[in-house]
């Protein structure tokens, strides 16, 4: 029965995440990684594998499905700018201006990836090569920026962790220990968005123009592996939510 049960509630979260885009984003972009890195070992074993060169196809057009819905999704991540802002809410001047540069360079690489987008399928006519080279350095510069900020969150989060400690009174040992245990729970969001955005980045270098540290390098078993990485770190982190902490 409990094994029933559980598998009964993975279906159910599985659902619920096709149901909203950001959950089925992450889905389509764990299959189309997941696909390339078995088409790429079975290809890597067996040149004339037709399941893995399929397996492969099947990975691009999931790619390239994301590509088209991300058309949508500039006005969605303008909203988040425009509410973050200059991020006052934020107590760490390094964290609130790191989150402010990654927005602005988030923001940018939706347009030159449509602008891309658009010159491959000669709907406007200029050199997509450019285009698909600069949304692809703004990602990296958004990775970078969110990693930085992530290993200053980490330090925020284990001087508030001594700090709560410390200011503790024998009365309220119960409570502190509950808050450190949510800093805890926080400090590992943060090293696994580290982690997530690391093998994001390698995948970014790799896109780039030859000549640019290992860009082009990578075998396509290799960029599945980073992608699947990283989309298994968001599921995880989609389906854990978010925890509060003492200030």
């Amino acid at each position: 029965m409990r094994i029933r049960q559980i598998m009964q509630n993975s279906v159910e979260s599985f659902i619920n995440a096709l149901e909203s885009y950001r959950g089925r984003d992450k889905v389509i972009r764990t299959l189309c990684y997941g696909s390339q890195l078995v088409g790429g070992v079975l290809a890597e074993k067996s040149s004339q594998s037709s399941l893995g060169k399929s397996l492969l196809l099947f990975s691009a057009q999931l790619s390239d499905c994301r590509t088209t819905l991300r058309l949508f999704d500039d006005l969605s991540m303008l909203a988040y700018s425009t509410g973050y802002g200059l991020g006052a809410s934020e107590e760490d001047a390094l964290v609130r201006w790191m989150s402010i540069l990654n927005n602005v360079a988030d923001q940018l690489y939706y347009p030159c990836e449509h602008i891309a987008w658009a010159a491959d399928a000669e709907l406007i006519k200029t050199k997509s090569d450019r285009w698909w080279v600069l949304s692809t350095g703004l990602w990296g510069i958004s990775l970078i920026l969110s990693i930085l900020r992530s290993i200053r969150s980490i330090q925020i989060l284990k001087r508030k962790s001594q700090t709560c400690q410390r200011s503790a009174s024998a009365e309220s040992r119960e409570e502190a220990f509950s808050q450190k245990a949510v800093l805890q729970r926080q400090i590992r969001g943060e090293v696994f968005s580290i982690l997530s955005s690391l093998a994001d980045l390698s995948n970014a270098i790799h896109w780039m123009p030859p000549g640019f540290l290992w860009a082009g390098r990578f075998p396509p078993w290799l960029v599945g592996l980073m992608g699947t990485t990283s989309s298994l770190i968001g599921l995880l982190q989609m389906s854990s939510g978010d925890q509060g902490a003492c200030s």
